[in-house]
């Protein structure tokens, strides 16, 4: 046996569910109304595009929206886009045999990267707590880009962190009681960010791409966190017809634009 075959077997029968399912309660250790802002998005996709849609997993991670999709809506097809590798591999191992979903490898601040994409135009494009790793201004030309992905008539999903820092004084009380909230779960044992990936690093089949993506991305990137109005406002004005927030929490939104 060859040591290329040993690793793909190794890989074949890693338990790729558990390390998707270990990302999700890590995820949820930051945002416990995760599962939430998910079922709002599928609902408004099976409401604006059908139970049917081909779907754009953008900044995809370990395909957590694809997860939900497909388990949701049986028929339908995901493109999941991310550049990480390590999360990639989870990805591509837990939908391994799945020909409703594929995945592309690809950076959204290359202005070429749609050209790599399976199919021309999405009913949807589905992302969430992935952009604000951007800036304003690549963010906004993103969305220009997006507008192009997206069929008439579909639709985009973005659920981030989106703050309105005109009351500061709620979002100061609002943060230090999810901060306190957050506290306690650790110390329930919650894994955090840094302790997810010192995980992964240990893992045989999971150590090289988490080296890569460090490379890629460092300890974190630096980006915004700009308003769900800011954010209906540019999409709107790089070509989506109308755009507004459909879920909230009290840091959160997910904003929902149609072409």
């Amino acid at each position: 046996m060859t040591e290329t075959t040993g690793t793909t077997e190794a890989a074949a029968g890693a338990d790729w569910r558990a390390w998707q399912e270990s990302w999700d309660r890590q995820q949820e250790w930051y945002m416990p109304d995760r599962e939430e802002r998910f079922r709002v998005m599928l609902d408004m996709v099976e409401a604006t595009v059908g139970p049917e849609p081909r779907v754009l997993d953008l900044a995809c991670g370990t395909g957590s929206i694809t997860d939900r999709l497909l388990t949701r809506f049986p028929n339908a097809v995901s493109t999941g886009v991310d550049l990480d590798p390590a999360l990639l591999t989870i990805a591509e191992g837990t939908f391994a045999g799945d020909d409703r979903v594929s995945f592309v490898t690809a950076d959204l601040a290359d202005p070429e990267w749609t050209h790599r994409l399976p199919y021309p135009t999405y009913d949807a494009v589905l992302t969430a707590t992935a952009l604000h790793w951007l800036h304003q201004e690549p963010l906004a030309a993103l969305y220009g880009r997006l507008a192009t992905v997206v069929r008439d008539g579909g639709v985009f999903m973005n659920a981030d962190h989106m703050i309105d820092e005109s009351t500061p004084r709620i979002n100061a009380a609002e943060r230090a009681h999810r901060h306190l909230q957050m506290d306690r779960a650790k110390a329930a044992g919650a894994l955090d960010w840094a302790e997810w990936w010192e995980l992964a690093a240990q893992d045989p089949l999971l150590a090289a791409p988490t080296a890569r993506r460090f490379e890629i991305y460092g300890e974190h990137a630096d980006g915004d966190t700009p308003s769900a109005a800011w954010h209906a406002r540019v999409l709107r004005e790089h070509g989506f017809a109308e755009a507004r927030p459909v879920w909230r929490s009290p840091s959160d939104a997910l904003v929902l634009a149609i072409k």
